[in-house]
């Protein structure tokens, strides 16, 4: 007011005042006088109250009335000029204030008149409006009256009156109420005790309202009033009213000024009982309305809606909702539901409308829903007013789509107004047009052929109505296409949006506020559950209430809400719109995910998804999400049939990508659209950003999004991404570019979907994992039954969200590697197993390689359940699955393995698990993980695993798949012992401690320890270990094995045996040596026969080792040979141990069980074990040992005996320090020396082993055929060659029976023929006569044996006979082979050796005994010569047993084998009598030869009258050398033999010359040549035997007649016969005349010639005296025979003859005296 008080302004006020009234005064001077006076004397009025007031305007107002007048006259002219002037002047003083209460009523009642007369209306209203805003002057009738005049002029005819009007109405009503505000704000100080209304029954009750509030709450009450058509209280002569201008003030006094109507109880009063129920009446033509039903059906004509009116009466409502929800809570409750019914189908398009933009005002203020709610839909009996609005909108929207059965629904739109413009365009035309031109570039929905365009109506968020604001149209508007649907979707967005943020607003500060408090009671628990304090209670109230509502909110709004949004996802067209609606579906899952309200997530969730995929793809995946409908559901996508049912999906969706559906059984391709990409990225975007709220519907979203990875041809890469690749079989996927481009970012944001795991909580987490584990149960039970590809989705996620959850790992491993190993890894499709096992494997070497808190050093809690699952992956059986666990160990090894510790049993354990039937590969890479962890681990590994190692080691040994490996094995278990040698003591101590530990626990336990070799210390039982598994691969099916096994086990004992406590050596002995003896012996004996072809490959085999017998049997010998050494090494630790004479027995029993083996190698190779435990150097004993241990560091060579073998030529010799009797035996106990008689005990149990073996094995079979076992020569041999050694031992007890037993086993040995294809290596040919090796060692027994006769003591000797018998028989050999049973022997000499017939069946050869039994005859003669004369040699008649063999080859002579024999034997007969003669003389008496003398007459006879004819290739040499023994022999007798006649008996001497006259007339043999004949006639011989006899019979010492008689008698036989031959000889000679006589008879005569003319060489050489006359005169007789021989025409004969007459010359003496010759 500042610029109206000062001075400046009053003085122009008074000046401008006093020109207008002399402006009045000068316009009324004519007309109107009266007027002209009174304006005159206003200006003096003026000028006095300028003149005496210093407050001027003050004076002015209280003169205002009479200041006035002049004015009002001046318009009560109605002259326009003058009013004009007047209206002015009176504006000018209104506008200083300057008018009281009564000039205003003064003024008031002049507009009046002038209004009345229709003048200056314009000025009239400008008046008022001045008037009424410039002060508060004008109450109660006033007001009313101007109010009255402003309402009339706006209903005259004139259009710019009544708009200026209506204006100035408006202006006035929220002048009058403006002023009650600012009484208000006055009186705002005081407070008042309000008084209390009475019934408020009386509506003229204002008595309590102050002024301006009583003219405010009439002109409202009238207002009220006059729009319900009935007279006003208050503005009196009102003349007429319109509905629609009653309604708009109604309205904008409302919306202005709400606070009015909720501070003043007499308002609240009009609101509630005139507003309302006005509203609820003007509506009733707009509820009963139905658009299209015919109006006979009801019996008086509906009143159609009105459009003004129905619009403002919305307004109206929305006001009334908005700013006055809280009084008028039932009324509420019916405008929402009329709302609501506004949106039927059945009511106008223009109504619907309106109505839906109303909802949308209602919408975008989410505390307003919050309220509908909280007063509706959650109190009972109410109706559920929110829900329906919701549903509504949802039902509006769809009903949209439906398009009417009249086919053009914009014709029913104008309900009956026709003419107010023509039809719309239908929606379906132009859907088609866009459809057929192929460019809709407009946004809009399109559903099952309906084409719905989206307009762009309002910013989000804010509700700007189109239609409500049209308030100049009475007609119903044209309603564009689309506008109805754009609001609604609005409205839903809008409604969304405001839930939410409010909701989670609200969410947000509970959530800080209990963490404030929480963390202000310092309590443990994040749960404000366990607060006591008061605080907490009241919000713990607050928040049940406020969650009540929000879950009642959401309840309400998600079905309707979900309807509407995915019918709206399913016609979108529009990228923007879409995003929308998707975006408004995501926010509302998360809602409903942190409110946990689990359906309404994840319908919403479901919804996402199904528009994720393609059409009627979704359908089954989502409506059946549970797993077990899953497997028999078949995915069937009917081809095209898609596009015809859904069109509205394909239409004008640009596909972006053809795939394969993820389907049981192949199908077609399912083409993917730039919307399904769009949904899967909200998709994702949900799972991102809400992953914690999603609980059991992470389900639905991982299957959806498995599904579109899975069409998308994307496949997971390792650690779990997943990766564009390309699809396995199939038409292959086909993605556009617009798609490749988007696929790495799907597939990133995929990956970071489960990065973003490690943020959720724990009970999210295990939602999350659950889900990926049932979702990988569908795809396995897809993936049964055929070798599809299988859908790998769940199995990279799972490992994906395993590795970024590594920092809290043990909550969610158990479940994620269960699922891995139970189900995926055990999968019977490869390609699901083999990426179970890599997201498997991958985990537990992330699991081992993260840096944990506390590290796993110092959990092992933690490191066994990480290992756990690689160890529970041994129980698959797949091969390829095997193979990622053994690669992982091998990778674990290499990267972790020094700090596994307690892990260690787990990862051997694994390798141990391998089985042989499991394959090569397998078993390779569990090796190579073994072969690591023996070079680089074991020293890294606690000392208890150790055991395991050697387990898993022997393990591989037994292995039979790869021989390389199980080589290998046995080479690392060796490198294992070698680690025990070095590493011992420490070893020892470790173990010792875990032992002392276990024990205690054993006992707290009360149960017995239990562990392998118990009670043995550890460190030995870990020795007993390795032997043990050894041993086991000792009996391995295969040979190499074996072998290498054998000679491993024997070099560990024998290198680091020492290193055993003195007690564990019995469990070697007994446990692992004998037991490992036991098992060979039984395989070797039971192993197959049949011939092996090939080697595996194309190895040959070699004939030795082509049946598994003989490749046991190589085992064998190894294993035997093996434990030999041991024994004879070790025998100063194992004759301490108290059973070892059993132990003894056990060897011994084993040595001879192979020897008596039927396999020359093993039974062979048994008998050098037993010589080399024979051999075995005794231990040093007390008394002469010296003063360090002997043998420190000095070998003792110990001779497994030279044998030589087929394939054994060398000498086998080892050396083995017994000096290994490290500090352990020499510090505390020295060996212990055991007696003389246990020692010799264990000598005769050798020796009766060696008795067994030889008896054994030499007895010949009963039956025989060409598998006929006969023992080899070189075991004979070496069976033999075992004896001295023994008997050096024995020979003390060593007696008669004994001697016996070692005949018959040398005797049955000799006789063993040999097989003819072996025969070639051991005999000599024929023709040498050389010993076999046998045959050596057989006499080297007997050797020993003679000699230590020779040296024992008398008792002893009576063994001579024995020896004797046994050389004799072997003698014998010479002319008679043994025979072997019934077996048919060839002799050597015809035996077919024929390099062809190599592989016929052996025939048996005898050797050739010639040499051996000469040998042995020698040795007779040798040995008889030294003890000829022993008492038991003569006793026993050796002699005679001697000459008694001697015989046979003597009487076969030529007939013998071998010439040589006979020639020996004469020899050695010869040598034996010159030294037995003697003695047999010396015994003449005793008759103990009585029995020898006509067996040795017997053989001189055999062998000088041998009946055996000479070869015929006999040369001359030869039969005379031959001639020359005999000679011999005939000497013998006449030196040794006829001297002595009279120690000889009778019988024996009369032989002796029968034979001598025998041989003397000897006739020819009859096979001679001429040239040969002789020579032949063994003329030596005869002559020796005549002069033999002649010399005996004629000598002086014949001292009985009857010996004299003999010789004489031989003698006339003699000259008889030849006097006879000659005679015959003649009488043919002259027979034949010329013929030649045959040969034979000349060879006679002439031998008789020869024998006649020795015949008396012979007598002349005798003593005369000894001669017999007769003897002379038969001589003499001869003489003229021969004479008479002289004309005989042989040669021969002639010389012969000539030889016989030339000794006659001697008889040629002249006689002599009778008397002489008497005398004499």
């Amino acid at each position: 007011m500042s610029g109206t008080n000062s001075p400046e302004a009053v003085k122009k006020l008074l000046e401008n005042m006093q020109s207008d009234l002399r402006a009045l005064s000068l316009e009324c001077k004519k007309k109107f006088p009266p007027v002209k006076e009174a304006a005159e004397s206003g200006i003096i009025k003026v000028k006095t109250i300028a003149a005496r007031n210093t407050e001027i305007l003050a004076a002015l107002k209280e003169n205002s009335s009479e200041v006035v007048q002049p004015f009002l006259m001046g318009c009560g002219t109605k002259e326009p000029k003058i009013t004009q002037l007047c209206l002015a002047a009176i504006q000018r003083l209104m506008s200083h204030e300057v008018v009281s209460e009564t000039a205003a009523g003064n003024i008031i009642n002049m507009l009046w008149q002038l209004m009345e007369n229709s003048l200056e209306e314009l000025k009239l209203l400008q008046t008022v409006l001045v008037l009424l805003t410039t002060n508060t002057v004008v109450h109660d009738e006033a007001l009313s009256k101007a109010i009255v005049l402003c309402f009339r002029l706006h209903f005259t005819k004139d259009n710019i009156t009544n708009n200026t009007a209506a204006a100035t109405v408006r202006q006035v009503v929220t002048v009058v109420f403006e002023r009650m505000v600012a009484e208000d704000e006055r009186h705002r100080d005081i407070i008042e005790q309000p008084v209390l209304v009475q019934g408020n029954s009386n509506r003229r009750c204002v008595s309590t309202l102050k002024p301006c509030a009583k003219d405010a709450y009439m002109l409202f009450q009238d207002l009220c009033q006059l729009v319900n058509a009935d007279a006003p209280y208050w503005l009196v002569g009102m003349t007429e009213m319109t509905r629609t201008f009653g309604l708009e003030l109604l309205e904008s006094v409302l919306n202005d000024f709400p606070q009015v109507f909720l501070q003043h109880q007499e308002f609240s009063f009009l609101l509630k009982e005139r507003v309302c129920p006005l509203v609820i009446k003007l509506f009733s033509p707009n509820i009963k309305f139905r658009q299209g039903s015919s109006s006979s059906s009801s019996p008086a004509p509906v009143e159609k809606p009105y459009f003004p009116i129905c619009m403002r009466l919305l307004r109206v409502v929305s006001v009334l909702i908005k700013q006055f929800y809280s009084l008028l809570v039932t009324e509420c409750e019916i405008f929402l539901s009329l709302l609501v019914k506004f949106l039927d189908a059945d009511k106008p398009q223009w109504l619907r409308a309106v109505a839906v933009e109303s909802i949308h005002r209602l919408c975008v203020q989410p505390q307003l829903l919050r309220s509908f709610c909280q007063s509706y839909d959650m109190k009972q009996h109410s109706t559920k007013v929110f829900r329906d609005i919701v549903n509504a909108l949802g039902s509006f929207i769809q009903s949209l789509f439906l398009v009417p059965p009249t086919g053009n629904p914009a014709t029913t739109n104008q309900a009956g107004n026709n003419n107010s413009g023509g039809p719309v365009s239908t929606p379906a035309n132009s859907g088609m047009l866009g459809i057929g031109g192929g460019v809709t570039l407009l946004p809009a929905f399109e559903y099952r052929g309906t084409w719905i365009p989206i307009l762009t109506i309002t910013v989000q968020g804010s509700a700007k109505a189109t239609y409500l604001e049209m308030l100049d149209k009475v007609e119903p508007p044209t309603i564009p296409e689309g506008y109805a649907m754009s609001v609604a979707f609005h409205c839903l967005l809008d409604l969304v949006r405001g839930i939410t943020s409010m909701i989670e607003g609200e969410l947000g500060e509970v959530e800080t506020e209990c963490q404030t408090t929480t963390e202000a009671a310092s309590s443990p628990t994040q749960s404000s559950e366990r607060q006591e304090s008061q605080s907490t209670s009241d919000q713990m109230d607050k928040e049940i209430v406020s969650r009540a509502v929000w879950e009642e909110m959401v309840n309400a709004c998600w079905c309707g809400l979900l309807a509407a949004l995915s019918l709206l996802l399913d016609a979108s067209t529009d990228e923007a719109a879409t995003e929308n609606i998707l975006k408004a579906e995501l926010t509302m899952a998360a809602l409903c995910g942190r409110l946990g309200l689990v359906t309404s997530r994840d319908a919403f969730i479901t919804a996402i998804c199904k528009g994720s995929l393609p059409p009627h793809y979704a359908l089954t995946v989502l409506n059946t999400t549970t797993a077990a409908t899953l497997s028999n559901k078949s995915y069937s996508i009917q081809g095209q049939s898609v596009m015809m049912i859904s069109p509205s999906s394909e239409s004008h969706q640009q596909v972006v990508a053809v795939g394969q559906p993820l389907a049981v059984q192949p199908q077609g391709t399912v083409m993917l659209t730039s919307k399904n990409i769009q949904c899967m990225r909200t998709l994702l975007n949900l799972a991102h950003c809400h992953g914690a709220v999603l609980g059991t519907s992470w389900q639905l979203v991982l299957a959806t999004l498995q599904h579109l990875v899975w069409i998308l041809g994307l496949k997971p890469s390792s650690g779990g991404a997943l990766k564009p690749g390309r699809a396995v079989e199939g038409p292959s996927t086909v993605l556009t570019t617009a798609v490749m481009t988007d696929l790495p970012v799907i597939s990133n944001i995929l990956s970071r979907l489960f990065e973003s795991s490690q943020y959720l909580d724990d009970v999210s987490l295990h939602h999350l994992i659950n889900a990926l584990c049932s979702l990988s149960l569908e795809a396995m039970d897809m993936a049964y039954g055929n070798n599809k590809e299988p859908s790998l989705f769940a199995v990279a996620k799972l490992l994906e969200t395993g590795l970024v959850n590594m920092h809290r790992i043990e909550i969610l491993w158990r479940p994620l590697t269960g699922h891995l190993l139970e189900k995926v890894c055990q999968h019977p499709n490869s390609r699901m197993r083999e990426w179970g096992a890599e997201a498997l494997t991958s985990l537990i070497k992330a699991g081992l390689t993260f840096s944990h808190d506390p590290p796993l050093s110092q959990n092992q809690r933690l490191q066994l359940l990480l290992l756990n699952p690689l160890k529970e992956m041994s129980s698959i059986n797949h091969p390829d699955i095997r193979l990622k666990q053994l690669e992982c160990v091998l990778q674990i090894l290499q990267s972790q393995g020094d700090s596994l510790g307690p892990g260690w049993p787990l990862v051997l354990g694994v390798m141990g698990a391998i089985r042989n039937d499991q394959g090569e590969s397998l078993i390779r890479t569990a090796f190579q993980c073994l072969q690591l962890v023996v070079t680089d681990f074991l020293p890294t590994m606690p000392c208890t695993c150790l055991q395991i190692v050697v387990d898993v080691a022997g393990s591989f040994g037994l292995h039979n798949q790869e021989l390389n490996i199980s080589l290998t094995s046995i080479g690392l278990l060796w490198n294992i012992s070698d680690y025990f040698f070095q590493r011992g003591e420490t070893i020892e101590k470790e173990l010792n401690k875990e032992e002392a530990a276990q024990q205690k626990q054993a006992e707290e336990k009360g149960v017995v320890l239990n562990r392998p070799f118990h009670p043995a210390p550890p460190f030995d039982c870990l020795w007993l270990c390795l032997y043990a598994k050894l041993g086991e691969l000792c009996v391995d099916p295969r040979p190499a094995v074996r072998k290498s096994a054998g000679q491993t086990l024997f070099s560990t004992i024998g290198a680091h045996g020492t290193l055993l406590q003195h007690s564990t050596w019995h469990t070697v002995i007994w446990k692992v040596l004998f037991h490992l003896l036991d098992r060979v012996r039984e395989s070797s004996t039971t192993a197959d026969k049949e011939k092996i072809e090939s080697g595996g490959g194309n190895i040959l085999i070699h004939h030795s080792r082509d049946t598994a017998e003989k490749q046991w049997a190589e085992t064998w010998v190894l294993t035997l040979a093996g434990v030999a050494r041991i024994f004879n090494t070790r025998r100063y630790l194992l004759q301490p141990l108290g059973d070892f004479s059993r132990a003894w027995d056990v060897l011994l029993d084993h040595i001879q069980s192979a020897a008596l083996s039927k396999n020359n190698e093993v039974s062979l190779a048994a008998l050098k074990s037993f010589q080399e435990i024979l051999q075995i150097v005794s231990p040093v004993r007390d008394s002469d040992k010296p003063e360090t241990p002997p043998a420190v560091n000095v070998p003792v060579p110990v001779l497994l005996g030279s044998i030589s073998g087929p394939g054994l030529s060398r000498p086998f010799v080892r050396t083995d320090s017994i000096g290994e009797k490290l500090g352990r035996y020499n510090s505390s106990e020295p060996p212990i020396v055991t007696d003389e008689l246990e020692d010799l005990n264990l000598w005769w149990a050798a020796w009766n082993t060696w008795y067994r073996i030889g008896s054994e094995s030499t007895k010949p079979p009963v039956t025989f055929d060409k598998l006929t076992f006969i023992p080899s020569q070189p075991f004979l041999t070496a069976l033999t060659q075992i004896f001295p050694a023994l008997y050096q031992h024995i020979k003390a007890g060593f007696s008669m029976g004994d001697l016996q037993k070692l005949g018959v086993t040398l005797h049955s040995a000799v006789s063993v023929p040999i097989s003819s294809d072996a025969s070639p290596f051991i005999l000599p040919s024929y023709t040498e006569a050389v010993l076999t090796s046998l045959q050596e060692a057989v006499l080297t027994a007997l050797d020993v044996l003679q000699k230590a006769i020779c040296v024992g003591p008398e008792n002893m000797q009576i063994m001579y006979p024995a020896i004797f018998d046994q050389l004799l028989a072997f003698v014998e050999f010479s002319c008679k082979p043994p025979q072997y049973g019934q077996l048919e022997t060839k002799h050597i000499a015809n035996a077919k050796y024929n390099q062809i017939q190599l592989f016929a069946p052996a025939e048996w050869v005898a050797l050739n005994y010639v040499p051996f039994a000469e040998r042995s005859l020698e040795v007779v003669v040798d040995l008889y010569q030294k003890t000829a004369c022993h008492k038991a040699v003569v006793n026993e008649k050796v002699l005679q047993n001697i000459i008694k063999t001697l015989r046979v080859p003597l009487s076969l002579k030529y007939s013998c084998p071998s010439e040589s024999t006979w020639k020996l034997a004469v020899s050695s007969l010869l040598k034996v009598l010159s030294i037995g003669l003697p003695v047999a003389r010396q015994h003449a008496s005793s008759g103990k030869f009585d029995s020898m003398w006509p067996e040795l007459a017997n053989t001189f006879e055999d062998f000088l009258f041998t009946k055996s004819i000479p070869p015929d290739n006999l040369s001359i040499q030869e039969f005379q050398r031959n001639e020359s023994i005999d000679v011999e022999v005939v000497q013998l007798i006449s030196t040794e033999i006829l001297p002595y006649a009279n120690f000889i008996p009778k019988e024996f001497v009369g032989q002796i010359m029968t034979m001598l006259n025998k041989g003397s007339i000897h006739s020819q043999s009859s096979s001679f040549t001429e040239a040969e004949i002789d020579i032949r006639l063994r003329e030596e011989f005869s002559k020796m035997c005549f002069e033999t006899l002649l010399q005996f019979s004629f000598s002086n010492k014949v001292t009985t007649p009857q010996e004299g008689y003999i010789s004489r008698m031989a003698l006339s036989v003699l000259l008889k016969r030849s006097q006879d031959v000659l005679h015959r000889y003649i009488e043919d000679e002259r027979l034949s005349g010329k013929c030649p006589l045959p040969r034979q008879q000349v060879t006679e005569i002439i031998f008789v010639l020869k024998a006649v003319s020795t015949l008396i060489d012979s007598l002349k050489k005798t003593q005369p005296e000894n001669v017999d006359g007769n003897t002379w005169a038969q001589v003499i007789a001869l003489y003229p025979t021969l004479v008479e021989c002289i004309t005989c025409s042989s040669a021969e004969v002639c010389s012969a003859l000539k030889e016989a007459l030339v000794p006659f010359k001697d008889f040629m003496q002249p006689p002599a005296s009778k008397v002489q010759n008497g005398e004499s």
